[in-house]
């Protein structure tokens, strides 16, 4: 399976946060899994990434050239796909992923997990998005879909949205179960 991976780029993130991204991309690996991550350095994506790779997972890049003229593209990849920009970025990802896990972070993994959630909800994939809220993390965010719900900003009967879970465990759980289905 090809399991996209959004997350945080940040080093200066508590060490707890930065663990998460060893134990998945350990995971990966050892599971006989693709990771398919933004291909830069830093925090929680260099975490995934090199676990993953030391794990002996295959490890796509997509990265656009403002990341890569940053001079901060990562040295692990065994497949670096070049984009044109951070919107062709989101998307490749989505579309070579089997299953998208959302780690703690900021702007962009909102953004990369909006994306991947909105695309599903007009039918463009049917591919689950697994939301680590690890310690209540994304807690504020599930009461601002709360609100939407209930001032039917978002229909009650959803056909799509992400799957807020609380541990690894639950991530990889939801993958063993839901490897067999179809996610185009």
């Amino acid at each position: 399976m090809k399991i996209a991976v959004y997350c945080s780029a940040k080093d200066s993130i508590p060490e707890e946060y930065l663990a998460l991204g060893d134990a998945l991309g350990t995971w990966i690996g050892e599971n006989g899994h693709t990771l398919i991550y933004g291909g830069a350095t830093g925090g929680l994506m260099s975490r995934t990434s090199d676990a993953a790779k030391a794990a002996g997972a295959h490890v796509i890049g997509v990265i656009p050239p403002r990341i890569k003229a940053a001079g901060r593209l990562a040295a692990n990849c065994d497949e670096l796909i070049e984009v044109n920009n951070m919107s062709e970025r989101k998307q490749r990802m989505r579309d070579e992923a089997d299953f998208i896990v959302c780690l703690p972070g900021s702007y962009g993994t909102l953004d990369e997990m909006m994306d991947a959630t909105s695309s599903a909800i007009v039918g463009e994939h049917k591919k689950p998005v697994y939301v680590l809220n690890y310690k209540g993390f994304y807690d504020p965010l599930k009461q601002q879909i709360r609100v939407m719900l209930d001032l039917q900003f978002i229909p009650a009967q959803q056909s799509y949205e992400p799957m807020f879970v609380n541990s690894l465990d639950e991530v990889y759980d939801g993958i063993k179960k839901n490897k067999n289905q179809n996610h185009k």
